[in-house]
């Protein structure tokens, strides 16, 4: 029997909760589909704070270093925001995704017919969207050096400074293209090279990628126009290709047309080594132990990690239709409630349902 490792990271807030419930539906498919899948539980995030001190441990790398792929939750909390910035759970995060390279994140956003009316935007304007956002994870503003806070004379001085080079911009631009070639065969990237000299670099070598790919049509966009079109015309968009800051803002965004971010999975990706895969939401600590989490984002990402990671594609495809048929009887968390839904769940109960349409 094929047998996979898979560190688990529940991190923080609503995280343990939607974890437990990712866990439970992962070891129905693995046994209905004749693999093994073995979990390791490791502290990240806050709760890793508490535990040994530091946001990201020694051993919860090496761990993730020994896996075939990471399953993490969601940190942060507002009770670390008074940690020095090196101690918080969202430079764990960081160092994660530095010291696995996972240069790439793959963040899909396709709306499920079902919920087209939990949209905030009209039915029409969202039906039709199926994008990808690529966005590169581990250069950009959020780790660019020089960076800090000094004393001046006119008072106290903050800086980060936003950087890529040639190398950084080609391989995720490769991936894009990539990607697009499995797709409708169109990249937008997104820049703000009208003023930056670090976008106009990322334009110039975008282009010289896609002369590779003579069959993918390039279009550019500003970073201000991107977020309005995604607004305006969201389903003009096949893969977005995009840094580090843009992405993190853009993909908010686009998670949105689907009428709740707790509906999208992502992928972060290396070329050698485990990915690391993650709804694109938060910790939620204000909801956490509720029991009104919608674990979907979570469930969609352990399919992303089934298909990409194990590929084990007849299982993943076997996880999304059940969580789509689910969706379709009418069954929503609170944040995708609607005049024309009256079956609210929990996240618990969201799980017994998913586990009865695997058994």
């Amino acid at each position: 029997m094929k047998s996979y490792k898979i560190t688990l990271l529940p991190g923080d807030g609503i995280g343990p909760e939607i974890t437990n419930v990712t866990h439970k539906i992962l070891d129905l498919v693995s046994r209905q589909f004749g693999f093994e899948i073995k979990f390791k539980e490791m502290p990240f995030g806050g709760s890793a704070i508490d535990s040994d001190g530091i946001p990201f441990p020694d051993r919860t790398l090496q761990e993730c270093k020994n896996s075939d792929a990471v399953l993490l939750a969601a940190i942060g909390d507002p009770k670390y925001d008074e940690l020095p910035r090196e101690k918080r759970p969202e430079t764990g995060l960081l160092n994660l995704r530095s010291s696995l390279d996972l240069f790439a994140n793959i963040r899909p956003v396709k709306i499920i017919p079902s919920l087209t009316k939990a949209s905030s935007l009209k039915e029409d304007f969202v039906k039709e969207v199926d994008l990808v956002v690529v966005r590169e994870l581990t250069s950009g503003i959020y780790f660019g050096e020089p960076k800090g806070r000094i004393k001046t004379d006119k008072g106290e001085r903050a800086f980060n400074t936003m950087t890529y080079t040639s190398e950084e911009v080609n391989r995720i631009a490769e991936i894009a293209f990539k990607l697009a070639k499995q797709r409708n065969q169109k990249v937008c990237s997104v820049d703000k090279a009208n003023v930056l000299d670090v976008s106009q670099l990322w334009r110039e070598e975008t282009i010289l990628v896609s002369n590779k790919y003579k069959d993918i049509k390039l279009t550019h966009q500003y970073v201000d126009n991107a977020a309005m079109q995604l607004v305006r015309n969201p389903s003009q968009f096949d893969v977005i290709l995009t840094g580090n800051l843009f992405g993190d803002i853009l993909s908010d965004i686009a998670a949105m047309l689907t009428g709740s971010i707790g509906m999208l999975p992502s992928a972060s990706l290396t070329t050698d080594g485990p990915g690391v895969f993650e709804p694109v939401h938060g910790s939620a600590p204000d909801i956490a132990g509720k029991d009104i989490a919608n674990p979907i984002a979570m469930l969609l990402s352990a399919a992303m990690m089934l298909k990409i990671a194990l590929n084990e594609t007849e299982a993943a495809t076997f996880l999304e239709n059940a969580i789509n048929e689910i969706l379709n009887n009418g069954y929503r968390t609170s944040d995708l409630m609607s005049n024309q839904t009256t079956k609210q769940v929990g996240c618990s109960q969201m799980g017994e349902l998913l586990a009865e349409k695997l058994k």
